[in-house]
């Protein structure tokens, strides 16, 4: 049961940090052709991953 707790709360932090970086708040140091395609997906993915991991911890 704790267990969950924690892969929950991982998986809402991780979100957050994919987040921050799909919608530019957040940079890596260096920039490359390949991570800036997949930063670019973060935008529509990692909202998603937040909500998965809230509606988790709402359920559990």
């Amino acid at each position: 049961m704790i267990a969950t707790y924690i892969d929950e709360f991982i998986m809402f932090c991780a979100g957050l940090w994919m987040t921050s970086l799909g919608f530019g708040y957040l940079s890596w140091s260096r920039d490359s052709a390949r991570k800036l395609l997949v930063v670019r997906h973060f935008r529509w993915l990692c909202p998603l991953l937040l909500a998965i991991a809230t509606i988790l911890a709402a359920a559990s």
